[in-house]
Protein backbone atom coordinates (compact mmCIF):
# COMPACT_ATOMS: atom_id res chain seq x y z
CA UNK A 1 0.00 0.00 0.00
CA UNK A 2 2.61 2.30 1.00
CA UNK A 3 4.12 1.90 -2.51
CA UNK A 4 1.20 3.39 -3.83
CA UNK A 5 0.34 6.21 -1.44
CA UNK A 6 1.75 8.65 -3.47
CA UNK A 7 0.00 8.29 -6.52
CA UNK A 8 -3.63 7.70 -4.26
CA UNK A 9 -2.70 11.14 -2.74
CA UNK A 10 -1.88 12.84 -5.63
CA UNK A 11 -4.86 11.67 -7.38
CA UNK A 12 -6.72 13.03 -5.05
CA UNK A 13 -5.03 16.14 -4.73
CA UNK A 14 -5.89 16.47 -8.77
CA UNK A 15 -9.58 15.75 -8.14
CA UNK A 16 -9.52 18.45 -5.63
CA UNK A 17 -8.15 21.22 -8.63
CA UNK A 18 -10.57 20.60 -10.77
CA UNK A 19 -13.24 22.72 -7.92
CA UNK A 20 -9.88 24.81 -6.69
CA UNK A 21 -6.42 24.98 -7.71
CA UNK A 22 -5.71 27.17 -4.97
CA UNK A 23 -7.12 24.78 -2.57
CA UNK A 24 -5.23 21.89 -4.11
CA UNK A 25 -1.63 23.69 -4.21
CA UNK A 26 -2.11 24.54 -0.36
CA UNK A 27 -2.95 20.94 0.37
CA UNK A 28 0.24 19.82 -2.12
CA UNK A 29 2.36 22.82 0.20
CA UNK A 30 1.31 21.72 3.69
CA UNK A 31 2.33 17.49 2.34
CA UNK A 32 5.61 18.84 0.97
CA UNK A 33 6.88 21.04 4.24
CA UNK A 34 5.44 18.28 6.61
CA UNK A 35 8.37 16.50 7.79
CA UNK A 36 7.85 12.67 8.86
CA UNK A 37 10.36 12.45 11.69
CA UNK A 38 13.28 13.95 12.78
CA UNK A 39 11.85 14.72 16.35
CA UNK A 40 14.21 13.54 19.16
CA UNK A 41 14.47 10.59 20.55
CA UNK A 42 15.41 10.00 24.76
CA UNK A 43 19.60 9.01 23.87
CA UNK A 44 19.07 12.12 21.65
CA UNK A 45 17.57 14.63 24.52
CA UNK A 46 19.91 13.32 27.00
CA UNK A 47 23.03 14.03 25.01
CA UNK A 48 21.42 17.49 23.92
CA UNK A 49 20.78 18.51 26.67
CA UNK A 50 23.97 18.48 28.57
CA UNK A 51 25.19 21.89 26.36
CA UNK A 52 23.27 24.96 27.61
CA UNK A 53 19.65 25.10 25.75
CA UNK A 54 17.66 28.10 24.79
CA UNK A 55 14.38 28.81 23.26
CA UNK A 56 14.13 31.79 20.75
CA UNK A 57 10.97 32.97 19.70
CA UNK A 58 10.71 33.78 15.93
CA UNK A 59 7.65 34.42 14.29
CA UNK A 60 5.38 31.99 15.86
CA UNK A 61 7.81 29.00 16.45
CA UNK A 62 10.69 28.77 19.61
CA UNK A 63 13.84 27.32 18.01
CA UNK A 64 15.96 25.37 20.17
CA UNK A 65 19.61 25.69 20.36
CA UNK A 66 22.46 23.93 22.00
CA UNK A 67 25.74 25.89 23.03
CA UNK A 68 28.91 23.97 23.70
CA UNK A 69 31.30 26.74 25.26
CA UNK A 70 34.85 26.87 23.77
CA UNK A 71 37.82 29.54 23.84
CA UNK A 72 38.08 29.37 20.36
CA UNK A 73 35.72 30.77 17.37
CA UNK A 74 31.76 30.06 17.65
CA UNK A 75 30.94 26.78 14.91
CA UNK A 76 27.15 26.83 13.87
CA UNK A 77 25.46 23.29 12.89
CA UNK A 78 22.57 23.47 10.69
CA UNK A 79 21.03 19.85 9.91
CA UNK A 80 18.80 19.05 6.75
CA UNK A 81 14.96 17.69 6.46
CA UNK A 82 13.92 15.46 8.45
CA UNK A 83 16.84 15.81 11.23
CA UNK A 84 18.02 17.02 14.38
CA UNK A 85 20.58 18.58 15.80
CA UNK A 86 22.07 15.09 17.23
CA UNK A 87 22.75 13.77 13.61
CA UNK A 88 26.39 16.19 14.55
CA UNK A 89 27.13 14.59 17.57
CA UNK A 90 30.24 12.86 16.31
CA UNK A 91 31.29 16.85 14.82
CA UNK A 92 30.36 17.83 17.66
CA UNK A 93 32.29 16.09 20.09
CA UNK A 94 35.58 16.78 17.83
CA UNK A 95 34.75 20.23 17.58
CA UNK A 96 34.75 20.61 21.42
CA UNK A 97 38.38 18.50 21.33
CA UNK A 98 39.78 21.50 19.74
CA UNK A 99 37.80 24.00 22.06
CA UNK A 100 35.58 25.69 19.68
CA UNK A 101 32.67 26.93 20.58
CA UNK A 102 30.08 24.48 19.43
CA UNK A 103 26.17 25.42 18.30
CA UNK A 104 23.47 24.10 16.71
CA UNK A 105 19.75 24.52 16.28
CA UNK A 106 16.65 22.39 15.52
CA UNK A 107 15.21 23.51 12.33
CA UNK A 108 10.90 24.48 12.55
CA UNK A 109 9.24 21.42 13.07
CA UNK A 110 12.46 19.43 13.75
CA UNK A 111 13.88 18.04 17.16
CA UNK A 112 13.05 20.22 20.03
CA UNK A 113 11.88 23.57 17.58
CA UNK A 114 8.33 24.15 17.84
CA UNK A 115 5.72 24.67 14.52
CA UNK A 116 4.48 21.81 11.91
CA UNK A 117 5.45 22.84 8.82
CA UNK A 118 9.36 23.24 7.43
CA UNK A 119 10.69 25.07 4.55
CA UNK A 120 14.41 26.54 3.43
CA UNK A 121 13.40 30.25 3.68
CA UNK A 122 12.23 29.93 6.98
CA UNK A 123 14.46 28.10 8.09
CA UNK A 124 17.19 30.60 6.28
CA UNK A 125 15.63 33.25 8.61
CA UNK A 126 16.10 31.06 12.05
CA UNK A 127 20.08 30.49 11.17
CA UNK A 128 20.26 34.74 10.53
CA UNK A 129 18.31 35.11 14.12
CA UNK A 130 20.93 32.62 16.11
CA UNK A 131 23.96 33.62 14.12
CA UNK A 132 23.29 37.33 15.02
CA UNK A 133 22.26 36.40 18.55
CA UNK A 134 25.58 34.41 19.10
CA UNK A 135 27.90 36.10 16.77
CA UNK A 136 28.63 32.89 14.67
CA UNK A 137 31.86 32.35 12.75
CA UNK A 138 31.80 29.81 11.21
CA UNK A 139 28.56 28.05 9.56
CA UNK A 140 28.04 24.36 8.53
CA UNK A 141 25.05 23.38 6.80
CA UNK A 142 24.20 19.52 5.40
CA UNK A 143 21.40 19.06 2.50
CA UNK A 144 18.70 21.85 2.55
CA UNK A 145 20.71 22.86 6.29
CA UNK A 146 23.49 24.40 3.46
CA UNK A 147 20.85 25.63 1.24
CA UNK A 148 18.98 27.65 3.66
CA UNK A 149 22.59 28.82 5.26
CA UNK A 150 23.59 30.45 1.61
CA UNK A 151 19.97 32.02 1.48
CA UNK A 152 20.68 33.36 5.14
CA UNK A 153 24.06 34.36 4.56
CA UNK A 154 22.94 35.91 1.16
CA UNK A 155 20.08 37.85 2.50
CA UNK A 156 21.50 38.96 5.30
CA UNK A 157 25.28 38.84 5.73
CA UNK A 158 26.77 38.86 9.02
CA UNK A 159 30.33 40.65 9.32
CA UNK A 160 31.53 37.84 12.53
CA UNK A 161 30.77 34.79 9.73
CA UNK A 162 34.04 33.96 7.99
CA UNK A 163 33.92 30.94 6.57
CA UNK A 164 30.79 28.46 4.94
CA UNK A 165 31.26 24.79 4.81
CA UNK A 166 28.66 23.07 2.86
CA UNK A 167 27.80 19.54 2.94
CA UNK A 168 26.01 17.63 0.84
CA UNK A 169 23.84 20.94 -0.15
CA UNK A 170 21.55 21.66 -2.45
CA UNK A 171 21.80 23.65 -5.01
CA UNK A 172 18.73 24.84 -6.18
CA UNK A 173 14.61 24.19 -5.50
CA UNK A 174 13.71 23.35 -8.37
CA UNK A 175 14.67 19.79 -8.93
CA UNK A 176 13.73 18.84 -5.52
CA UNK A 177 10.27 20.55 -6.15
CA UNK A 178 10.04 18.65 -9.74
CA UNK A 179 11.06 15.34 -8.20
CA UNK A 180 7.97 16.17 -5.49
CA UNK A 181 5.41 16.71 -8.20
CA UNK A 182 6.86 13.77 -10.10
CA UNK A 183 6.67 11.56 -6.90
CA UNK A 184 3.20 12.55 -6.65
CA UNK A 185 1.91 12.32 -10.05
CA UNK A 186 0.43 15.99 -9.99
CA UNK A 187 -1.47 16.96 -12.97
CA UNK A 188 -0.04 20.07 -15.01
CA UNK A 189 -3.15 21.83 -13.44
CA UNK A 190 -1.45 21.19 -9.77
CA UNK A 191 1.65 21.94 -11.20
CA UNK A 192 0.91 25.38 -12.01
CA UNK A 193 -1.14 26.08 -9.56
CA UNK A 194 1.93 24.85 -6.99
CA UNK A 195 4.34 27.54 -9.38
CA UNK A 196 1.73 30.36 -8.62
CA UNK A 197 1.02 29.70 -4.90
CA UNK A 198 5.38 30.12 -4.21
CA UNK A 199 5.07 33.62 -6.44
CA UNK A 200 1.92 34.54 -4.55
CA UNK A 201 3.71 33.55 -0.93
CA UNK A 202 7.06 34.24 -1.66
CA UNK A 203 7.24 36.74 -4.44
CA UNK A 204 9.43 34.43 -7.08
CA UNK A 205 8.88 31.52 -9.03
CA UNK A 206 10.60 28.44 -7.48
CA UNK A 207 13.37 28.45 -9.88
CA UNK A 208 14.29 31.66 -8.48
CA UNK A 209 15.76 30.38 -5.25
CA UNK A 210 18.84 29.25 -6.56
CA UNK A 211 21.82 28.83 -3.71
CA UNK A 212 23.97 28.39 -6.43
CA UNK A 213 23.14 31.37 -8.08
CA UNK A 214 23.51 33.69 -4.70
CA UNK A 215 26.31 32.32 -3.84
CA UNK A 216 28.00 34.03 -6.67
CA UNK A 217 28.12 37.39 -5.23
CA UNK A 218 29.17 35.88 -1.53
CA UNK A 219 33.05 36.97 -0.26
CA UNK A 220 32.94 34.70 2.40
CA UNK A 221 35.35 32.10 2.17
CA UNK A 222 33.71 28.45 1.42
CA UNK A 223 34.40 24.88 1.44
CA UNK A 224 32.16 22.74 -0.43
CA UNK A 225 31.83 18.92 0.44
CA UNK A 226 29.82 16.29 -1.72
CA UNK A 227 29.27 12.80 -2.15
CA UNK A 228 29.59 11.10 -6.19
CA UNK A 229 27.59 8.59 -5.03
CA UNK A 230 24.91 10.72 -2.78
CA UNK A 231 21.85 9.46 -3.99
CA UNK A 232 19.55 12.56 -2.24
CA UNK A 233 21.00 15.14 -3.84
CA UNK A 234 22.93 14.51 -6.57
CA UNK A 235 26.82 15.63 -7.21
CA UNK A 236 25.55 18.13 -10.29
CA UNK A 237 24.52 20.03 -7.43
CA UNK A 238 28.41 20.51 -5.97
CA UNK A 239 29.51 20.99 -9.89
CA UNK A 240 26.37 23.90 -10.15
CA UNK A 241 28.27 25.68 -6.55
CA UNK A 242 31.69 25.38 -7.71
CA UNK A 243 30.27 27.48 -10.99
CA UNK A 244 28.81 30.11 -8.90
CA UNK A 245 31.08 29.89 -5.54
CA UNK A 246 34.08 31.15 -6.73
CA UNK A 247 35.60 31.75 -3.27
CA UNK A 248 34.50 27.98 -2.23
CA UNK A 249 36.86 25.32 -2.54
CA UNK A 250 35.20 21.67 -3.66
CA UNK A 251 36.18 17.99 -2.10
CA UNK A 252 34.58 15.27 -3.61
CA UNK A 253 34.35 11.91 -1.79
CA UNK A 254 33.27 8.51 -2.47
CA UNK A 255 31.50 5.78 -0.03
CA UNK A 256 29.71 7.95 2.22
CA UNK A 257 26.41 8.63 0.66
CA UNK A 258 24.28 11.63 1.77
CA UNK A 259 25.23 10.97 5.55
CA UNK A 260 28.66 12.33 5.07
CA UNK A 261 29.59 10.71 8.76
CA UNK A 262 33.19 10.02 8.15
CA UNK A 263 36.49 10.68 9.95
CA UNK A 264 37.67 11.76 6.10
CA UNK A 265 34.89 14.46 6.03
CA UNK A 266 35.69 15.56 9.83
CA UNK A 267 39.18 16.09 8.94
CA UNK A 268 38.53 18.41 5.72
CA UNK A 269 36.25 20.46 7.82
CA UNK A 270 39.07 20.87 10.63
CA UNK A 271 41.83 21.15 8.02
CA UNK A 272 39.47 23.93 6.72
CA UNK A 273 38.32 26.17 9.45
CA UNK A 274 41.93 25.57 11.56
CA UNK A 275 43.55 27.11 8.36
Amino acid sequence: MNKYLPNIIGALVNATALVSSEYAAKQAINMFSTPRKGKLTGEEIEYLNAATTEQIPYDGILIKTYKWEGIKETVLLAHGWESNSYRWKDLIDILRSENYTVLALDAPAHGGTTGKYFNALVYSECINLVTQKHHVNIIIGHSVGGMSTIFSHYKNPIASVEKLILIGAMADFIGVFKNYKKMMGYSEKVSKALDHYILKHYDHLPEYFSAANFSEDLATKGLIIHDKGDAIIPFSDALKFQKKYTNAKLITTEGYDHSMKSEEVYKHILNFINA
